[in-house]
């Protein structure tokens, strides 16, 4: 009998498909994946806005997992959008319950649209509760600067907070560098010892909704199949730069329009 590689989501739910757990599904799909998901809030939105949060209950997030992972296992954990610091709470307790290893955390705080996704009191959770779980986490420049509480707005300030992030307890960091401005774009990855910079090209389009989202999800998905971390940044970034670039030629929405996560199967 063969054996799924397994990787579960955790993260809230996006009835556009663009982002969160439709685009974590589509990626461990698009990538041979087997993808599970536990759904800890559901969202109203489009590619212009995120008009509603309706909060699933802690213990209902606990029961899913459960359900899970007392059955079927993982192979590799994704976690994206946690609203509440109760919720991280009982995502990081049950997690810790199943020794639960290959863990993302994509720390989610706001929405491409500019809304809020993650409660105040929530971060203080994440940092001490969530983060010290994970494989590697791969915030943004400006999910950086919440999480250090300082600002990190330059190339030169990276380096810095890639150190600093890791000692909030991650094996790895990788400290995404979309938001500087320039011809190309890198990241950095940092796993406790060696920093890492990996360049790639900048795509000149609007459709860039879930790329976040997707990229942690590959790493996941690399994660799962067996490759260490730096292998597994490589190929989700791959990834994502192609699924960028398929998404570029298309029209959806009236707003940021998503990537092309299937771009390798249908165009």
């Amino acid at each position: 009998m063969k054996n799924y590689n397994r990787v579960l989501a955790i993260a809230g739910s996006d009835p556009g498909g663009g982002p969160r757990i439709q685009a974590d599904l589509k990626t461990f799909s698009a990538l041979g994946c087997y993808g599970m998901s536990v759904i800890a809030a559901l969202t109203a939105q489009n590619t212009r806005a995120v008009t509603g949060i309706f909060p699933v209950t802690p213990e209902f997030i606990a029961e899913q997992i459960d359900a899970v992972l007392s059955d079927i296992g993982v192979d590799a954990v994704k976690i994206g959008m946690l609203h509440s610091p109760e919720v991280i709470a009982t995502v990081s307790e049950r997690l810790r319950h199943y020794k639960v290893s290959g863990i993302v955390v994509d720390p989610v705080m706001v929405a491409k649209s500019g809304s809020r996704l993650l409660q105040e009191d929530a971060v203080e959770a994440l940092k001490t509760r969530l983060l010290p779980l994970a494989a590697i986490i791969t915030p943004n420049l400006p999910e950086a600067a919440v999480l250090l509480g300082r600002p990190v707005e330059k190339e030169g300030d990276m380096e810095a907070a890639c150190r600093d992030l890791a000692k909030l307890g991650p094996k790895a960091v990788l400290l995404k560098g979309g938001h500087l401005q320039g011809a190309s774009s890198f990241d950095l990855l940092y796993d406790g010892k060696t920093l890492l910079r990996l360049e790639g090209e900048r795509v000149s389009t609007q459709n860039t909704h879930g790329t976040g989202c997707t990229l942690s999800s590959a790493l996941a998905a690399g994660l799962a199949k067996g490759l260490d971390i730096a292998a597994a940044v490589k190929a989700a970034k791959a990834y994502i730069e192609g699924a960028i670039k398929a998404g570029a030629d298309y029209t959806l929405g009236r707003g940021h329009g998503p990537v092309h996560h299937y771009y390798a199967f249908w165009n």
